[in-house]
């Protein structure tokens, strides 16, 4: 897949999952089941990394990240209404960063570990993802201290440790839902990534194969062609 990244097939499936990056950011990825919302959003970025690379992990984090910067910019919550008036600068450099490196360590990380163990570097790969994503985001918002203060206040909750609060009240349980999501969907991601891999394989092979038959009855051919 690697030396034939830029083949029309590839490139449709770099483009489908960012479709679906895209879609998913947008247009609700998170199922709410009462209190808890599921989080699809990053299974696609996942998927990326580890079919195609960390370029192309990066790429699906990238696109999710501008999404949810459009988001913040046109203050779909309180939240992103504060944090963009106070801090935008942080707040742009946030956004972008914490999937774009998601995408890109979770597809370094894949190829590493699947030297080894393919089924053990899947698992690692959609784990890592949201383990650096909220890692990122938490490290940002205490780069941004005075919004997350302003934003504090305005819910009346001025006497919580800033810390405490970015886990407790804007982290919650989106983190280990979001984990346990791309744990549990870990095996269908393993089908997948194999199913793929065996179709590309044969393809190629058959391909291989076709182009070696037409050289040889080229081949055969040249001798009648000159007796004639």
């Amino acid at each position: 897949m690697n030396s034939k990244f830029f083949s029309a097939k590839n490139i449709a499936y770099t483009a489908v999952l960012l479709a679906l990056v895209v879609v998913l950011q947008a247009f609700g990825g998170t199922i709410s089941i009462g209190v808890v919302q599921l989080n699809f959003t990053l299974i696609p970025i996942v998927l990326g990394a580890i079919l195609f690379g960390p370029a192309v992990g990066a790429l699906l984090g990238f696109a999710c990240g501008v999404v949810v910067l459009v988001q913040v910019v046109m203050g779909l919550s309180p939240f992103y209404t504060v944090i963009w008036a106070e801090s935008p600068v942080v707040t742009v450099f946030t956004c972008i960063v914490k999937t774009t490196v998601a995408g890109l360590v979770a597809g370094w990380l894949y190829r590493l570990i699947a030297k080894r163990s393919q089924i053990a570097a899947v698992f690692v790969a959609a784990g890592v993802v949201p383990v650096i994503n909220t890692g990122l985001f938490i490290l940002g918002c205490l780069c941004m201290n005075g919004a997350i203060s302003a934003f504090q206040g305005s819910i009346e909750m001025g006497g919580m440790n800033i810390f405490v609060f970015i886990v407790v009240v804007l982290v919650t349980w989106n983190f280990f839902i979001e984990f346990a999501i791309n744990l549990v969907l870990a095996p269908a991601i393993y089908r997948v990534v194999v199913v793929t891999e065996r179709y590309l394989l044969k393809k190629y092979k058959g391909k291989g194969k076709a182009e070696a038959e037409t050289q040889e009855n080229a081949a055969e051919a040249q001798p009648s062609e000159r007796q004639s």
